[in-house]
């Protein structure tokens, strides 16, 4: 706004100087008068020029007088230039800096979000922790009610240990002497275990994946009544392993981790159906080191019901040699473990087979077979119901074709 009146007073003086110059030449050249010797004309041509300066310089100098912008516009111009430009340098420095500033802010909110996660998975992390603790402190309170229980025979244990005590004075002499020696053969039999794994095979007592124990977990049980089964055969491979052992005492020797425990605790829980449970030797184990074993579980379910059809098969029978009616039910035995597994029993791990006779049985139907000469049909039915877990117990029928030559 300062700069359109100060447009407009410059023009108004512009029209005033021209005024009173031409007024004031024309009058000077009126009266004739000369200056310097100059001839009129030329006296009023000076005359006006002289006017319109002085005119000229008393605005500006009064107007310079009057207003600082006038004086900043006619004198301080480069002055203010060089202001302008360091404005100019030092907003972009500040530009520059908010920018980074603006980065570093974005920065610092990422690592803000990557910490509230954080945050929130130690969270997680302590809620876990305090029911794992709650669980533990259940079973502090059953161990101080088990405790409770000992310090009752703890008296008795005192008095036969004062007994011991004068016995194990005189033991102790005869075991400084004997520690050297166990040392000695503690090495030794170390090595000695080491290579039997690989020499002798006569004393592996559980070969890669042999069942151990078997059993069926009903999925309608809670989970007190899973743990229990799970745990019961636990106690059925020790006892097992206790009697392939040949141990006069029960012994915990069956070693699975609690890792391996707790996801088939999880895993049975979470089935829709009944399962089978197998506890298998997890490599081939040495008498004397503990068996580690793996959980392995299956869908459970009625294959057979008694007296259903399992397999049938034709042969022809010549009746060349005795063994021909036994390897004609070998081979048909065979077939039937092929057919039965196909329908979902489970088989051994070690054998193969599903099903199980008896050696009279067996021989009863090679003694079937023997007196035929020409075809026959062998089938075989399920002598009782027979879930996935087997075993199969077979009833096998053996019929002549007649009309054959």
């Amino acid at each position: 706004m300062y700069g359109i009146v100060l447009i407009i007073v410059l023009v108004i003086t512009g029209g005033a100087i021209a005024f009173i110059g031409d007024r004031l030449g024309t009058k000077v050249g009126k009266k004739k008068l000369s200056i310097f010797g100059l001839r009129p004309r030329h006296t009023s041509i000076i005359v006006t020029i002289i006017t319109g300066i002085l005119i000229t310089t008393l605005t500006f100098g009064i107007m310079a007088a009057v207003s600082k912008d006038v004086r900043t516009a006619l004198f301080g111009m480069e002055k203010l230039n060089r202001q302008i430009k360091e404005t100019q340098t030092n907003l972009t420095v500040v530009t520059d800096e908010l920018a980074a500033a603006n980065m570093e802010q974005e920065k610092t909110n990422k690592d803000l979000v990557k910490t509230q996660n954080e945050v929130s998975a130690l969270k997680t992390i302590q809620v876990e922790l305090e029911s794992r603790n709650m669980a533990l402190e259940v079973n502090n309170r059953n161990l101080e009610a088990g405790n409770a229980q000992l310090v009752l025979h703890n008296d008795d244990l005192m008095a036969q240990n004062s007994t011991l005590g004068d016995q194990n004075t005189s033991l102790m002499q005869a075991n400084s002497s004997l520690n050297e020696e166990n040392n000695i053969l503690a090495v030794r039999s170390a090595e000695f275990r080491q290579g039997l794994q690989f020499v002798r095979q006569g004393d592996i007592i559980y070969r890669a994946g042999e069942i151990i124990a078997s059993g069926v977990v009903d999925v309608a049980n809670n989970d007190k009544t899973i743990n229990a089964d799970l745990t019961s055969l636990v106690y059925l491979a020790n006892r097992n392993i206790t009697q392939r052992m040949g141990a006069k005492s029960p012994i915990e020797g069956v070693w699975i981790s609690q890792k391996e425990f707790d996801e088939a605790f999880n895993t049975i829980k979470n089935a829709r159906q009944n399962t089978v449970i197998r506890i298998v030797a997890a490599g081939n184990i040495v008498y004397g080191e503990p068996v580690r074993a793996n959980i392995q579980i299956y869908k459970n379910s009625l294959i057979y019901h008694e007296n259903d059809y399992v397999f049938a098969e034709k042969f022809s029978v010549k009746g060349q040699s005795a063994d021909e009616a036994e390897r004609t039910v070998v081979e048909f035995l065979k077939h039937v473990n092929i057919s039965a597994i196909k329908k979902g029993i489970l088989s051994d791990p070690i054998k193969g087979s599903v099903g199980v006779m008896t050696g009279s049985q067996f021989y009863d139907i090679i003694n079937s077979i023997d007196p035929i000469r020409g075809d026959i049909l062998l089938t075989a039915y399920a002598q009782s119901d027979t879930n996935a877990l087997g075993p199969l117990k077979l009833r096998i029928k053996v019929e002549e074709i007649l009309g054959q030559k």
